[in-house]
């Protein structure tokens, strides 16, 4: 089976955002939570608690924000 680009999810403490999503959308992320939980043999997460993983993971994927973000970040002495 392939793999997933999100793993498990962290139990993190969350900081609450409200926002709208298209249906379609929706529909998507109850799926790939579905899809999710056969991966790892566990039960579905609601399709809002992958929001916050799948954003962090484009960021993450972003090279070029990633790029921008360290040269913005002043360096630690």
């Amino acid at each position: 089976m392939a793999m997933l680009r999100l793993g498990r999810l962290a139990d993190d403490k969350p900081v609450r955002i409200s926002i709208d999503l298209p249906a379609e959308l929706h529909r998507d992320l109850v799926a790939y939570a579905a899809l999710m939980a056969e991966h790892n043999d566990e039960a579905p997460v609601p399709p809002q608690k992958l929001v916050a993983p799948m954003l962090a993971r484009f960021m993450a994927d972003d090279r070029e924000f990633m790029k921008d973000r360290r040269r913005a970040m002043p360096r630690a002495s």
